[in-house]
C-alpha cells in the first residue's frame, strides 16, 4: 500500500499571508502586486509543474518577476517561517508508514522542492528522503498525471492507494486514476485522518 500526504494545511499551517507581508518589507509591493507579478499560470503553477527544474532558475525568474535580488536562503526562511508543525497529522501519517510506504507531494516549484528537509524539517525522521514537491515530477495537482508519476515511482497501484489533502480539487485529480481520498477539512485532525486510514486499511482486507 501506498500513503500519500500534502504538506501545507494538513501536517502544517501555512500562514501564506505572512509570507506575503515577509515578501512586502524585501520587495517594497504589496500582496496584490506579487501575485499578480509571480502567482499564476506562467509563474508559480508553472513552476510548480516542473518548469523551471532548478532552483536556482526558479529563484532567477523570481527575481526578474519581482526586480529583486532575493537569495535562495532568505526565499527558503520566508516559507519556513510561514509554517507552523502540526505533530498530531503527523503521528497519522507515521500510523500510516506501518502499513505500507509513505510520501510527501507538496505543490511547489523546485527551489522549496530542493530545500523540503529544511523547510519541513519535523517530516524527516517520518518520511525520511519520501519528500517530493509536484515540481520533481513534472506535473502540479490536480493534474491526475501527477498523481501517476507517483504511482509509477512506487509501483502501486491507485486501488492500494490512500491520499489526504485539503484541496478538493486536487482529490478529484486523485481520484481519477483509482486513488481513495480524503480531504482534510479545516476541522479536521489527526485523529479523524487515522481513523480515515484505518477504514481503508479494513477495506483492503
Amino acid at each position: 500500500m501506498l500513503f500519500i500526504f500534502d504538506m501545507d494545511n494538513v501536517l502544517y499551517d501555512y500562514h501564506w499571508r505572512d509570507r506575503m507581508a515577509s515578501l512586502t518589507e524585501v520587495t517594497g509591493m504589496d500582496f496584490h502586486e506579487l501575485r499578480r507579478r509571480w502567482w499564476h499560470d506562467e509563474g508559480e503553477w508553472q513552476a510548480e509543474a516542473g518548469n523551471p527544474d532548478t532552483g536556482d532558475e526558479y529563484i532567477a525568474r523570481v527575481n526578474e518577476a519581482f526586480g529583486s535580488a532575493i537569495t535562495r536562503q532568505e526565499w527558503v526562511e520566508m516559507r519556513k517561517q510561514a509554517m507552523v508543525f502540526r505533530p498530531e497529522v503527523a503521528e497519522a501519517a507515521a500510523f500510516a508508514k506501518k502499513h505500507g510506504d509513505l510520501t510527501l507531494l507538496t505543490n511547489n516549484g523546485m527551489l522549496i522542492g530542493e530545500h523540503l528537509q529544511e523547510v519541513a524539517p519535523h517530516l524527516v525522521p517520518i518520511f525520511g528522503d519520501h519528500m517530493f514537491a509536484t515540481a520533481h515530477y513534472g506535473a502540479r495537482k490536480p493534474d491526475p498525471l501527477v498523481f501517476e508519476r507517483v504511482l509509477e515511482r512506487y509501483q502501486a497501484d491507485g486501488a492500494t492507494t490512500f491520499f489526504v489533502d485539503d484541496h478538493p480539487d486536487n482529490l478529484r485529480g486523485a481520484q481519477e486514476v483509482g486513488i481513495t481520498t480524503q480531504w482534510f477539512s479545516p476541522h479536521d485532525t489527526g485523529k479523524t485522518v487515522r481513523s480515515s486510514i484505518e477504514s481503508f486499511l479494513e477495506s483492503q482486507k
